[in-house]
């Protein structure tokens, strides 16, 4: 039997855990170097997004020796880029470990050279179309754009894009984000693009721009970010927002005021998030154990407790490992069946379309 020494048996548990081959052994010592460094710093992570309280309670629980830092839970993608240009140099509490970004801001992040590689051991499992070969980034959960309504305000619950821009909607329609910055309003404008009949891309979101300048000019957007607390206040009485989000919402609201959640009939978006560590991570190896835990059949099922599919989610329905009542839980099947699911390559077309483009075609301040 061949045998090695000890300096290649180093080397190849260096290159299984960098690749994501993760053995036991291999496993073990990643968690012994999380554990040493002691910190993780997150960016970007409300509570009641995808269910990141629970998943980070279950991180914290099965690691108590790691601190885990939340950065700006409100932020957008546009912002973790910036956070983790902005502290390259810094290895301190401000400086991002990990982010959690749109699919769009995978691919410029590593050709910025932002982010390191990194393939967890449930690497095979996540689609192909969703993750980067070389492991700088990866799929890990997705949504369809949705509409959530505060009945106490809303008498006609609006069925479709078309729909929002009818008088009765007066001062009540709002994004869930900073369409010049945030992934989710970036997509919102792409969905109402699409509902008017343009191709998926720069096209779409032209016509998305376009619409929402009509949205605008009829008094009927609202340029105030939408979040829950907004829909109670009645400052954004009609949001658009992912429907993970809106469902978590409407559990947070319990019905105070109520809410109606619908996913319009045409314009039918499904946005997929991507995950990568920072290539100037002051807690690397923190970074990859973060990455196996939500990797893991925990981590994407309380991210599905979260109304969020995530990326290993048929392999696991495939191999029993979802509980039915977190599927039952989801909107109906038919929502997802009409989804469209843009290319990376439309993603980007239609960012650069509706970040350049905003200011001086809908030229409403979102914030």
């Amino acid at each position: 039997m061949k045998t090695i020494g000890a300096t290649a048996a180093a080397s190849l548990a260096a290159l299984m855990m960098t690749t994501g081959l993760v053995s036991a052994q291999s496993l073990a010592e990643l968690e012994a170097a999380a554990k040493a460094e002691g910190m993780l710093t997150t960016i970007a992570l409300p509570h009641s997004w995808c269910g990141y309280g629970d998943v980070i309670a279950g991180f914290k629980a099965k690691y108590p020796e790691i601190e885990v830092n939340e950065l700006n839970p409100d932020a957008g993608s546009a912002d973790e880029v910036e956070a983790v240009k902005a502290n390259k140099d810094n290895k301190g509490p401000q400086a991002p470990d990990v982010v959690d970004v749109g699919l769009a801001f995978g691919p410029s992040m590593k050709d910025e050279g932002l982010l390191q590689p990194y393939k967890v051991s449930t690497w095979d499992e996540i689609p192909d179309s969703i993750k980067d070969a070389e492991g700088y980034w990866y799929g890990d959960y997705y949504g369809v754009m949705s509409f959530i309504v505060n009945k106490d305000l809303v008498a006609n619950t609006p069925a479709d894009w078309a729909d929002l821009l009818k008088p009765e909607y007066a001062g009540q329609v709002a994004l869930a984000g900073d369409p010049r910055a945030s992934n989710q309003a970036i997509l919102g404008v792409l969905a109402a693009g699409l509902s008017t009949g343009a191709a998926s891309g720069e096209a779409a979101g032209k016509a998305g721009l376009d619409y929402f300048a009509e949205l605008n000019k009829a008094g009927n957007f609202v340029p105030v970010i939408a979040k829950a607390g907004t829909i109670a206040q009645g400052a954004t009485p009609i949001a658009i927002a992912w429907d993970y989000n809106a469902l978590a919402w409407a559990d947070e609201l319990a019905g105070n005021p109520p809410v109606e959640i619908v996913v319009p009939s045409t314009g039918v978006l499904a946005g997929v998030y991507v995950q990568g560590i920072s290539a100037y991570a002051p807690h690397p190896n923190a970074a990859k154990l973060w990455m196996e835990y939500l990797y893991s059949d925990e981590g994407q099922n309380l991210w599905l407790k979260g109304y969020c599919h995530p990326a290993r989610f048929n392999a696991m329905v495939a191999a029993g490992k979802v509980p039915q009542e977190l599927i039952d839980a989801l909107p109906p099947a038919a929502s997802y069946e009409a989804a469209y699911f843009p290319t990376l390559d439309e993603v980007n077309a239609n960012k650069a379309a509706v970040t350049g483009g905003w200011d001086a075609v809908v030229g409403a301040n979102v914030q």
